[in-house]
């Protein structure tokens, strides 16, 4: 048998793969389906071994549901839209559509040697128009069944890139990219209606109990569901026309005594109307519409207020008047865009009461002799007890629930408000003022309005001979584009040149993977088929957006007619991984320029220092930072892989580390990945060479030690708990590279040891099975099990702890007595040493775990 060498072997192994169609996909009812995703990849040229250590973890398990007889569906796409290509267009040179064509090419040539069992002939790109053509047929039927709408929506627009930014591209009220003032503008958007369906989607969390807690509660917060009191201040003065009421959404309405003004937002109806007639006013809305919109920026943001002269009427007390401010820290997408303030019970309206010398009046306090005077607001737990000096249910001593209910009781039964249940989550604005996105397929013509753009003319292709040159959206400035004729009268009308969300791209992919060449966005017996998605495999960053999205475009396709109603939980299972992290090298940043970041294969390491392969210059080591292309400290896998093979690479990034964590990619890491799998290798030549006939002793030892492996292997696999399995399977063959065993004994040990290892280390399994005369491919072979019988030991080795300390251990029958075990502990070297000739002052005795003598 050749020396280990992963090139020759895993090329060969990979063709064989692919000869034998292992890995394509095909609706078979006589099996049981398995569909693993992991989320698929944005095509920025290259991948690192982050992307190597989630697709692994998918490919574990579907090697493993093919060995357990599943028929299993593991697919790879492109979320491939979005403005990095257009950056990269503008930045380069060239076309988006050149831009991301090439980088698949490229990743899909880095990910090849991996050996990752892909169907890769139900492979798409969202970008291609086969794909984004039914996504367009999906738009029009969500349009009919009254699941999108238009409307006007303020948004950030950046005067210089001329398009919408999101909140999180606004940096101090800047363009993110362009670096403009960014300003509010009212645009007519396109939006999902999900907020529709917030109680639903906020509800059925309960019901996906194989996602993880944190997820589930990321989306729960996210929703924000909220109980409240809706009522209206009535304005005594000052107020124009047609505003005699404020309205007012509070979850707090507990506080209500202690109100000191009303807040409104700078977007405010009443607002906007005051604007006209006072310049100052103007300019101040002005200034709060460039500042931050995000929970984090509002938090931190110095609290500003605008005094309108305006008053209202407190509804408890006819002459008590509150002044209405217009403040920075208020929002009109969420509530009615007005608060009160309760300054002693919220940190920011007790900052702007501070700053403006209004009254901090106290409603509750943490016990009955506690100075009501208010030095920083006093915010505890709802849940929490405290003591009301105005409460409503008669009762001093409440928890915030109880006094919320009694209030909403309170003001109802007197007609000041109603109680109700909001949610934080709002419609989904799906418009992009760009060129690389799926087209919105509408018309608008002078005569019919909004025209829906008739499916057989899907679907509306993006242009090519497109500039970019100019800022904005190059649609605008394509007239044999732009201009066509109206679907519906056939007279001059446009096209609607905004594009889609990149979120909806990524919202429906895992169902169009079921039939990802039919001329319909599914076909009904493969999604019957194929959905749910078994196990979902991808980063905690997207628990909230893209994975609520998912839910709701489910449903929205069942609705439609698209998905059955078992799929409106597209995925059943949820897995988060962790990170691969690695060292960051640089040369310190000199003379106010920036650091200077080297890849770590330009780096030796020496005495815990870094230098340069060239020049042999020191640079600085930043420890375990994530991998990420802009600090260079990511590691090629194909480097990798050239060096030790992809069986090296995929075991190291799933035995390091439990997979939900992080874990550090080391060079010592890797080679000592690479050793192990060479010693695999080497027991596998010891065995082979072994005489057919040969006996010898401990066969029962080691078949005994090969079941125990096979069930915590299995268990581990199926727990997620790679890291676990593998730490099993180092233990197997230690014990296996020591053992005495006849050859069939052996024989039987190395290739059970090469299906237990096929799903981590596919190629290396598939030459040990066929070095060992296994029939057929491993991967064929069933998954090995446990016989009961051989996981019940006759013996147990029980340490014996003397005063706490390990000193020693016995081996013993599994049913010996208790006095028995204790005979045999006494009379043991380590305790008759430990003795030194006394009596024990107690012996306690764990059948089956250890003897703890005290001395």
């Amino acid at each position: 048998m050749p020396a280990y060498t992963p090139s020759e072997i895993e090329a060969r192994w990979q063709a064989a793969w692919d000869k034998a169609g292992i890995f394509t996909a095909q609706r078979d009812e006589s099996k049981p389906k398995y569909y693993v995703l992991e989320m698929f990849p944005y095509p920025s040229g290259r991948i690192h071994m982050g992307h190597v250590r989630n697709y692994t973890m998918g490919d574990v398990i579907a090697r493993y549901k093919v060995s357990t007889g599943h028929n299993v569906l593991h697919p790879m796409g492109w979320d491939a839209f979005g403005m990095p290509a257009e950056n990269a267009a503008m930045a380069i040179g060239g076309h988006p559509q050149t831009w991301t064509y090439d980088n698949i090419a490229e990743m899909k040539r880095q990910m090849k040697p991996l050996g990752l069992s892909i169907d890769w002939s139900r492979e798409f790109a969202t970008c291609d128009p086969e794909y984004y053509g039914q996504q367009q047929a999906l738009f029009l039927d969500f349009l009919e069944a009254g699941l999108i709408h238009r409307k006007n929506a303020s948004v950030n627009w950046d005067p210089v890139d001329m398009t919408v930014l999101a909140n999180e591209q606004v940096i101090d009220g800047k363009g993110w990219r362009s670096g403009a003032e960014v300003v509010k503008r009212d645009l007519t958007q396109w939006f999902f209606k999900i907020s529709d369906y917030a109680d639903e989607l906020n509800s059925a969390l309960d019901g996906l109990e194989n996602w993880p807690a944190k997820v589930r509660l990321m989306q729960e917060n996210w929703i924000g569901e909220s109980r409240g009191l809706q009522f209206a201040f009535s304005t005594t003065s000052g107020a124009p026309k047609g505003h005699d009421r404020i309205e007012v959404y509070t979850t707090r309405p507990d506080t209500l005594n202690g109100a000191s003004f009303v807040g409104i937002s700078a977007d405010h109806p009443l607002a906007k109307s005051l604007e006209a007639d006072n310049p100052d006013l103007a300019a101040f809305c002005a200034t709060c519409r460039k500042g931050g919109t995000t929970a984090a920026e509002i938090e931190t943001a110095e609290k500003m207020g605008f005094d309108t002269g305006i008053t209202v009427r407190h509804p408890f007390d006819t002459d008590h008047e509150l002044p209405v401010y217009i403040a920075n820290f208020i929002l009109m997408d969420y509530g009615t865009g007005a608060i009160f303030g309760c300054p002693a019970h919220d940190q920011r309206d007790f900052e702007f009461a501070t700053k403006y010398e209004l009254p901090i009046i106290s409603t509750f306090l943490p016990s009955e002799d506690a100075d009501p005077k208010v030095t920083e607001a006093y915010v505890p737990m709802k849940s929490e007890k405290v003591f009301y000096n105005g409460g409503f249910a008669g009762e001093a001593w409440q928890t915030g629930e109880e006094a919320i209910k009694a209030a909403i009781d309170f003001c109802e039964e007197r007609g000041i408000g109603q109680g109700v249940t909001k949610y934080r989550l709002r419609d989904w604005g799906l418009s992009r003022q760009r060129y690389w996105g799926a087209p919105i397929p509408v018309v608008h013509c002078d005569d019919c309005g909004v025209v829906p753009e008739k499916k057989e003319n899907l679907p509306v292709e993006l242009p090519f001979d497109v500039e970019f040159d100019t800022p904005g959206n190059p649609l605008d400035r394509h007239p044999t584009w732009r201009n066509v004729p109206c679907p519906a009268c056939g007279k001059d009308a446009t096209r609607e040149t905004d594009t889609m969300d990149t979120f909806v791209d990524s919202s429906w992919y895992f169902a169009r993977f079921t039939s990802p060449r039919a001329d319909t966005p599914t076909v009904a017996e493969d999604a019957a088929y194929w959905m749910n998605v078994d196990q979902y495999i991808g980063g905690i960053e997207h628990a909230i957006l893209h994975l609520l999205y998912s839910r709701f475009f489910a449903r929205a396709m069942h609705i439609t007619g698209h998905l059955p109603e078992s799929a409106i939980e597209p995925f059943d299972a949820l897995f988060t991984q962790g990170m691969v992290t690695h060292a960051i090298y640089q040369t310190p940043a000199k003379n106010g320029a920036r650091p200077v970041y080297h890849y770590p294969e330009a780096v030796d390491l020496h005495d815990g220092k870094a230098f340069l392969k060239e020049g042999g210059e020191e640079v600085e080591i930043i420890p375990s930072a994530k991998m990420s292309k802009s600090k260079n400290n990511v590691v090629d896998p194909l480097h990798i892989i050239s060096n030790y093979g992809a069986d090296t690479a995929r075991w190291f990034v799933l035995s390091d580390s439990p997979p939900e964590r992080d874990v550090e990619w080391t060079a010592s890491g890797a080679e000592a990945s690479f050793k192990h799998l060479n010693r695999v290798w080497n027991i596998c030549d010891r065995i082979g060479a072994m005489d057919a006939s040969a006996t010898g002793e401990g066969d029962d030892d080691l078949l005994r030690a090969m079941h125990k492996t096979i069930h915590d292997v299995t268990m581990g696999v199926e727990s997620f708990g790679f890291n676990a399995a593998i730490a099993k399977l180092y233990g197997f063959t230690a014990t296996l590279q020591k053992s005495k065993a006849g050859h069939a004994a052996q024989r039987t040990a190395i290739m059970t040891l090469a299906q237990l290892m096929a799903p981590m280390t596919p190629h290396l399994a598939e030459d040990i099975w066929a070095h060992q005369g296994g029939t057929g491919l491993v991967i064929n072979a069933p998954w090995p099990t446990a016989d009961e019988a051989m996981l019940i030991d006759d013996t147990v080795t029980l340490p014996i702890q003397i005063n706490g300390k390990r000193r020693g251990e016995i081996q013993v029958p599994a049913d010996m007595p208790k006095d028995e075990v204790e005979k045999r502990a006494l009379a043991s070297q380590a305790v008759q040493k430990a003795l030194d000739g006394q009596t024990p002052k107690k012996v306690i005795v764990v059948p089956g775990r250890i003897v703890n003598v005290v001395v």
